[in-house]
C-alpha cells in the first residue's frame, strides 16, 4: 500500500487536507516517503475523562488531535514516531471496551475503540508499519516506556501514603514516572529524566528515592561515563497528562472502586487503500 500511495497525487491531496484542518497551530506533514494510510476517531483516556480524538496513521508517525469540528478543523497537534512505539491489548472493563495501549518512551496512554473489529484494524496496521520502520532502520522494539497517567477520578486519595483526601482545596499530582495519583506532600521532588524532558519532573517520593539509588549505582559502575545526549523530537511532549482541552467539560461520574483504571459510540473511518 506505502509504494503504490508515494508520491502520488491523491496521497499528497489527503496530507494537505490533514495540515489544512490542523491549520497553523500544526505541523507540517508532508515530507518526501510520507504516506497517509488511515485515519478515524478513537477514545483517548485522559487525566479528567476519555475524550475522543482523531487520529491519522501514517507510515512512519501516528499523528492525534482534539476534535473542534470534525473533518474542518483539529487542535492540539501531537505526533509520535512510529519507531519508538509498542502496542499492548488490554481486557475490557465495564467502562470501556476494546482498548489498548499505546506506549512510547516518552509518552503511554490508553485508547478504544468503538468495536473490536476497529481495535483489530488499527493494531494490525500500526504493527505492520512499526515492522516495517524497524526492519528499515535497524533499530531494535523499545522496551523503555513511560508510565500512563492514571485518571484523576481512579481514586479519592492519595495513592501513596493512602491518608490524604483530594478535595477542591487539596489538589491531585501525577508523579511523571509511574503515573500514580498522589497528594502535594508526596510528591514534593523534582527528578531530571532527560528521556521524558531536559527540565527536572515530579515524582512521588517512592519512585524519587528509587531513582537516586539507580543514579547512584549508574556512578558508581562507572564513574568517567559521559552523559548521553538526548535531542528532542519536534511535537513530542513528555508522559501524559491531559490534552489542555480547557473548553472539555470536566464533569465525569466517579469510576468504581474495582475499575481497571485502563468507549466508544463514534464511527469508525476507515483505512485508505
Amino acid at each position: 500500500m506505502v509504494d503504490h500511495l508515494a508520491n502520488t497525487e491523491i496521497n499528497s491531496q489527503r496530507i494537505a487536507a490533514v495540515e489544512n484542518c490542523f491549520g497553523a497551530s500544526g505541523q507540517p506533514l508532508a515530507v518526501p516517503g510520507r504516506v497517509l494510510l488511515g485515519e478515524g476517531i478513537l477514545t483517548k483516556e485522559c487525566r479528567k475523562k476519555p475524550k475522543p480524538r482523531i487520529f491519522f496513521l501514517f507510515n512512519d508517525i501516528l499523528v492525534y488531535g482534539s476534535i473542534v469540528i470534525n473533518k474542518r478543523k483539529y487542535n492540539s497537534q501531537h505526533i509520535i514516531p512510529l519507531e519508538d512505539v509498542t502496542l499492548e491489548t488490554l481486557p475490557d472493563t465495564l467502562q470501556m471496551k476494546n482498548r489498548w495501549m499505546i506506549k512510547t518512551s516518552k509518552k503511554s496512554f490508553v485508547v478504544s475503540a468503538a468495536s473490536l473489529t476497529e481495535r483489530k484494524e488499527w493494531i494490525s496496521h500500526l504493527e505492520e508499519c512499526i515492522r516495517h520502520l524497524l526492519t528499515k532502520t535497524g533499530r531494535q522494539p523499545s522496551t523503555e516506556h513511560a508510565a500512563p497517567w492514571i485518571p484523576d477520578k481512579a481514586t479519592d486519595i492519595c495513592m501513596r501514603c493512602t491518608q490524604t483526601k483530594f478535595s477542591t482545596l487539596t489538589r491531585r499530582h501525577h508523579c511523571r514516572k509511574c503515573g500514580f495519583v498522589v497528594c502535594a506532600d508526596c510528591s514534593r521532588q523534582r527528578f531530571l529524566m532527560p528521556r521524558l524532558s531536559p527540565k527536572p519532573l515530579r515524582v512521588c517520593n517512592l519512585c524519587y528515592r528509587q531513582l537516586l539509588a539507580e543514579k547512584k549505582k549508574e556512578a558508581e559502575a562507572d564513574r568517567r561515563q559521559p552523559e548521553p545526549i538526548h535531542s528532542a523530537v519536534l511535537g513530542y511532549e513528555p508522559s501524559s497528562g491531559d490534552d489542555s482541552d480547557k473548553s472539555d467539560d470536566d464533569k465525569a461520574d466517579h469510576w468504581p472502586a474495582d475499575t481497571e483504571f485502563y468507549t466508544s459510540e463514534v464511527s469508525w473511518s476507515s483505512f485508505h487503500s
